[in-house]
């Protein structure tokens, strides 16, 4: 429960959150497709999978990371399969698992889509921001995962 005299500042802060996260996510979904015909779930995913060791991500791990349910990770990699972008590969431990690596197609369409990533987060979000500000925000967001890590 929010209490005490800032609640009102509290919840300014986490509508003012909201909606430029929701105006953010527009404008990036809006120029990677108009650009490159990318969905931005479909960089989501790709970024996640470039980070991934040399066997790529387990499916459930990119699903959590990407906040997407496994039935629609399911069908988001197999449209993303048929453009050459991710293929999935067993599990070497287990025959059950399966992994999804990125192609290097997929990496040449990540490499195209980061210019136009970077410069709308930057025109829309990044710019408005100091350098304390930014560290301000990103102790808090620091903070706020280690918490969660705790629960």
């Amino acid at each position: 429960m929010i209490t005490g005299e800032n609640r009102e500042a509290k919840m300014a802060l986490w509508r003012g959150y909201l909606q430029t996260h929701a105006t953010v996510i527009r404008l990036l979904e809006v120029e990677l497709l108009k650009e490159l015909g990318l969905p931005l779930l479909w960089y989501d995913a790709l970024n996640q999978l470039d980070g991934a060791s040399q066997w790529g991500l387990r499916l459930q791990d990119l699903a959590d990371a990407i906040n997407l349910s496994q039935s629609g990770l399911t069908r988001m990699l197999d449209r993303m399969a048929e453009e050459g972008l991710v293929e999935r590969r067993p599990c070497p431990e287990d025959r059950r698992g399966l992994f999804a690596k990125i192609t290097e197609v997929g990496r040449a369409k990540l490499q195209a889509a980061m210019p136009i990533y970077l410069r709308v987060l930057d025109q829309n979000f990044l710019r408005h921001l100091s350098c304390e500000e930014v560290a301000a925000l990103l102790k808090v967001f620091s903070t706020i995962e280690q918490l969660q890590a705790q629960t």
